[in-house]
């Protein structure tokens, strides 16, 4: 059996503690699996003193993290510290200056700095491993960089925050409001003290634009990214969506299109009839569609210990095998430069529910604002009055449309005196 791969871990918390218990369970089938054993020579984190109920004895142990890159024996770094900056960037560059490959978890470190690390590791000639920073276990990385690598991907969609689809699906089975379930899921540690990554979208923005440079080819390009978070969903949304045939889902969509690559993560009105909307509580889910293979479903645990270790240990299977392919699927410094296409030209229809005092005129001047902007009005649901609040709900929706008309008309129908708050707005997605 060759000589072992010896790596350095960075970061001991939920990833980093479950990447060196799955190393050592099962070190001898890894071995086997690979041709040679991975050792763990030398580990960082900020508190040595924290129980972590893993097994350190003749592991070195370093303050500093940037200490592993030089420590004797370490061939790979692994980066579990997180953050788009700071320590996190100066490891992995320092770790690829010094000619060692890196695996890493950091979505926020590769949408922020992922082409320039790319350029970086593959003039250095080292690969650069990042599958668990993209859906926990599901191997969808190596699936668009090795197994579908055959097909032109037309399209990308899926449910990338486990903490968003946890949400949605509970405020549907119990009908309780967005609020309460939010406190629920932080009581079972399903979302953080302060949640704004995950419910205003972020975090599944992070995982899109690398999975869109994968897919298309292209520079990881957060800042063409359209975000929007699930704060503005209500019980009262999730039932009318279940009475139009439809679940509501947050999704990072990508696809290329006339007007370069689109991007967008947002609430989604997604059909029964399609697999993704069955996909509920913290699971995570991906859909690829190739010219030739077509539709792909990708499904499991986006996040946690086991699953996000499993795909560490993958990257680093591949290190120890000697596999090295374009961080992007094609070489860094051949990445396409198409821009974004802006999110005012993209073509949808449209859910909209309005609060609105129940007087005369007020469905002729919401309907009045959509026509001037060239917005066809497809069906409108009009509950009675409501007498605690004073006002009802009116449910539209429209044919498709472009964006600008669209968001124009909103804001014609908000300032309207008979509504009494802001328009809920979901974009409705055949898929």
């Amino acid at each position: 059996m060759s000589k072992p791969l010896g790596i350095a871990v960075a970061g001991l918390g939920t990833v980093g503690a479950g990447v060196v218990r799955l190393l050592a369970e099962h070190g001898d089938l890894l071995a086997q699996r690979c041709g040679r054993p991975i050792k763990l020579v030398a580990v960082s984190a900020r508190d040595k003193e924290r129980k972590r109920d893993i097994d350190l004895s003749g592991v070195a142990w370093r303050d500093d993290p940037l200490a592993l890159v030089k420590e004797p024996g370490v061939d790979v770094v692994v980066e579990l510290i997180g953050g788009s900056d700071g320590v996190a960037k100066k490891l992995v560059e320092a770790a690829i200056a010094a000619g060692k490959p890196v695996v890493t978890a950091n979505k926020a470190l590769l949408a922020l700095h992922g082409t320039a690390i790319a350029l970086a590791a593959e003039k250095a000639g080292v690969a650069l491993g990042y599958e668990a920073s993209v859906a926990g276990g599901i191997p969808i990385i190596k699936a668009l960089r090795e197994g579908l690598v055959g097909n032109k991907i037309t399209r990308l969609y899926g449910i990338l925050n486990g903490t968003c689809n946890y949400i949605l699906s509970t405020m549907r089975e119990s009908g309780r409001d967005f609020a309460d379930v939010l406190a629920e899921a932080q009581a079972h540690g399903y979302a953080e003290a302060d949640p704004s990554f995950d419910i205003d979208g972020v975090d599944a923005a992070h995982k899109l634009a690398i999975l869109t440079s994968v897919a298309f080819g292209a520079p990881v390009n957060f800042a063409g990214v359209h975000v929007e978070g699930i704060r503005q969903i209500s019980a009262l949304d999730i039932e009318f969506a279940r009475e139009l045939g439809y679940r509501i889902k947050l999704l990072g969509l990508a696809r290329r299109t006339e007007n370069g690559i689109e991007q967008r993560v947002h609430p989604c009105m997604v059909p029964l009839d399609a697999p993704i909307a069955h996909v509920e509580g913290v699971f995570n889910a991906i859909v690829a569609e190739g010219d030739y293979v077509g539709k792909t479903l990708f499904q499991g645990r986006g996040a946690g210990a086991g699953p996000t270790a499993s795909a560490v240990v993958a990257d680093l299977v591949d290190i120890a095998r000697g596999a090295r392919l374009p961080t992007f699927a094609v070489p860094a410094n051949a990445l396409s430069r198409e821009g974004a296409a802006p999110m005012q030209r993209h073509v949808g229809a449209y859910y909209v529910r309005l609060m609105v005092r129940d007087q005369p005129g007020v469905i002729a001047a919401v309907a009045a604002a959509l026509r001037d902007e060239q917005v066809s009005m497809q069906s409108m649901i009009q509950r009675g009055r409501s007498l605690e609040q004073g006002s009802v709900p009116v449910v539209l929706t429209t044919h498709e449309t472009e964006e600008a008309g669209m968001m124009k008309a909103i804001k014609r129908i908000a300032e309207l005196d008979a509504v009494v708050e802001p328009p809920c707005v979901i974009r409705l997605e055949q898929i």
